[in-house]
Parts: structure tokens; C-alpha cells; sequence
């Protein structure tokens, strides 16, 4: 089976050394996306609603290149650096999806990339 690494100039540039995402077959598994904003480097971390928003963008610039968006997302993981963001970081990770919504887990952690509060992971098939 092959692998397409997808790249694009719209989402953060990897901080490791991982791709923004991997194709293989119909199957599209996107790293894990923090919220730095892509033309500056910069994290946009005022408060949980802009980091969560930040993130979302990125994961759409990532979903875009590989020609997908987000009805295509069967399952994400989310990362928070307390449960008590739960219910904020929900609210607006559920505005961008139309219902029928992928599956997910969502877990707390010690400590997160760059000490961001959210990180979100996604896998998409076309």
C-alpha cells in the first residue's frame, strides 16, 4: 500500500519529525494540531475558545490539502491539559461538524506540545 505525505503552507509546519498528515489508500491520518497560527509561528492561546478555534482552523487547512473537509473525519482524539475545558473546547469543536459527528475520545494529560491546552488528532476517509 502506498503513502502520500501531505503538506501544506496553511497549517503549521511540523515541530518533530512527523508529517502534517499521511494518505494511504482512501485513509487520511492527521497529526496532532496545536494552535499556532501558520503565518506567524505565533500561539493563539488568549483564552480555550481561541486555542480551540486555531487548532479546528488548522485541522481544515490540513483536510483541505488532502482534498477532504470535515464531514470526511470518522474518528479524533483530544487532548486537554485539564478536564475542566471540557465543555468549552466541546462547544466550539461541535460548530464544525453538521451532526453525525465521529467518533472520539477525549483524554487529559500532564503536559501538552509548547504547554498549549488543546490538542487535537483526526483520521479521515474519503
Amino acid at each position: 500500500m502506498s503513502k502520500e505525505i501531505i503538506q501544506t503552507i496553511d497549517a503549521p509546519a511540523p515541530i518533530g519529525p512527523y508529517s502534517q498528515a499521511v494518505k494511504t489508500g482512501n485513509l487520511l491520518f492527521v497529526s496532532g494540531q496545536i494552535a499556532i497560527v501558520p503565518a506567524t509561528g505565533e500561539l493563539a492561546i488568549a483564552n480555550i475558545q481561541e486555542e480551540t478555534i486555531q487548532v479546528m482552523k488548522n485541522l481544515k487547512a490540513v483536510l483541505l490539502e488532502a482534498g477532504m473537509d470535515f464531514t470526511h473525519i470518522v474518528k479524533t482524539t483530544i487532548f486537554l491539559s485539564d478536564m475542566s475545558l471540557f465543555t468549552a473546547v466541546n462547544e466550539i469543536y461541535a460548530g464544525y461538524f453538521g451532526g453525525g459527528f465521529p467518533a472520539r475520545e477525549t483524554l487529559a494529560v500532564k503536559g501538552l506540545p509548547k504547554n498549549v491546552n488543546v490538542e487535537i488528532s483526526v483520521i479521515a476517509a474519503h
